[in-house]
């Protein structure tokens, strides 16, 4: 019955064209650790019809049970819900060798993890409760981003939760030129506890819907066709995943394990966070982000920090309300100082009323911007053409980056290096091209030389 469900789910998702190459990767840089070997005595998972029960006792710290590395694979939905494995710790050697890892080659670096999980753990947990989700997920950032709103992969996943732009907008989350909220803490937190409530109906396992958010929905399938086989312990030990997947289910872990006890690891006073707390406000016009930190009398920074969905100057224009966080006990100050303000101080935009003859070069030249920042800043594509009468907005030069992406200025950065090492390449090759062939030139000539002095 299993196998059936399995292959109906395989049809229909190899027939919907959003589980693509895009779903992909959720990457984490620090995941460069050495191919793991299962342990061979690694036994079956729980079975998957006992749907959404769990202990809720102990998490995933040091539980013996009887199935010696096995995470229990069923959530329970309602209050105090755990992620907890049955798990005996010195019989999981990947997991203990996540863990050595952890406390040791990484220990500095994942103590700045736990330090930045202090800001967002409380709330993350109120989402996932809300949700029925186990608890113990919300310490999967702590390997997909360290609990950084700004994290970028080299897959191009973003935010936290590291959402892929594909994923992110299945999920609700907008991504243009002036917001990305698989930034924001709250909308990328429901979201991601959105994809794993699926994943884990998908799946029936939640050591298998992990290893889908970590490698796409679409490459798990696969690899339990061809493999034969649901359990993810015996799926590690195939060549069917990607060692990156099989690593990522013994990290998260290790990374549970340790963040429920950092002190038993050896992770002493660590200098938490403290708790994300704030102000919501509804503006039903653009602001400068500078404006609003005058109007909650704090700073940019902050305004920043609160809001880091924002990737401008201000909040998007096209957008009739639009909801801001503010540092807490400053709404009433906020709506008070915003209402002296007149209408032209708050958004910082030239609005430009096409001639004719204008074209989006000409345009462009004469504010000297680019005219990828124009059609961007006006969410059109590079097939737009003005028109007289036209309005554009243009966005001011002094106000920030006005890249179409700061996240491509890096991704061009390293294509440029890798065309460089590449072409050093290309002439390392042509030299030893020529130096074989002058070789070659000069053995002819000898052997040619000895044969006439030997006749």
């Amino acid at each position: 019955m299993r196998k059936i469900i399995v292959a109906i789910i395989m049809s229909f998702l190899f027939a919907l064209p959003a589980f693509g190459a895009d779903d992909v990767p959720i990457k984490d840089n620090t995941q460069s650790i050495e191919t793991q070997k299962a342990d061979q005595q690694n036994q079956h998972e729980d079975s998957p019809t006992q749907i959404k029960t769990l202990n809720t006792e102990s998490g995933l710290s040091k539980v013996e049970g009887t199935e010696s590395s096995l995470p229990v694979q069923n959530a329970q939905t309602g209050d105090g819900t755990s992620l907890a494995p049955s798990l005996n710790l010195s019989e999981n050697k990947p997991v203990m060798k996540s863990i050595k890892f952890f406390t040791g080659r990484l220990k500095e670096k994942f103590t700045e993890w736990l330090s930045r999980s202090g800001r967002y753990l409380e709330l993350m947990r109120g989402i996932f409760e809300e949700k029925g989700l186990p608890r113990d997920l919300v310490f999967l950032p702590l390997i997909e981003s360290g609990f950084n709103p700004y994290a970028y992969s080299w897959a191009k996943a973003v935010g936290p939760w590291q959402f892929v732009a594909s994923t992110a907008r299945r999920y609700g989350l907008k991504i243009n030129w002036w917001v990305d909220e698989r930034r924001d803490p709250v909308k990328s937190t429901i979201a991601a506890a959105e994809y794993l409530s699926d994943l884990y109906d998908m799946f029936g396992s939640w050591n298998l819907a992990l290893a889908a958010y970590n490698a796409g929905e679409g490459k798990i399938l696969k690899a339990i066709s061809k493999s034969k086989t649901d359990d993810f312990w015996a799926l590690r030990d195939t060549r069917y995943i990607k060692r990156e997947t099989k690593n990522y289910v013994p990290f998260y872990m290790a990374a549970v394990t340790i963040a429920k006890d950092p002190e038993d690891y050896g992770f002493e006073n660590v200098a938490y966070h403290r708790p994300l707390e704030y102000d919501e406000v509804t503006i039903d016009s653009p602001m400068d982000i500078d404006v609003i930190a005058r109007c909650a009398e704090t700073t940019i920074d902050e305004i920043k920090e609160l809001n880091p969905e924002l990737k401008r100057w201000g909040t998007p224009p096209n957008v009739l309300h639009y909801t801001i966080r503010i540092p807490p006990g400053t709404k009433d100050i906020f709506v008070e100082n915003l209402s002296k303000l007149p209408d032209n101080e708050l958004f910082t935009v030239t609005r430009y009323e096409v001639k004719r003859g204008d074209t989006l070069k000409k345009i462009a030249n004469r504010f000297r911007i680019p005219p990828s920042v124009i059609l961007a800043a006006n969410s059109f594509d590079k097939h737009y053409r003005p028109h007289a009468g036209d309005y554009l907005l243009i966005p001011p030069k002094d106000k920030g980056p006005l890249s179409v992406d700061n996240e491509t200025n890096t991704k061009r950065h390293k294509v440029k290096n890798l065309k460089k090492r590449l072409h050093v390449k290309h002439i390392r090759a042509v030299k030893t091209h020529l130096k074989r062939k002058v070789a070659k030139k000069r053995y002819i000539v000898t052997s040619a030389v000895k044969k006439d002095k030997a006749s």
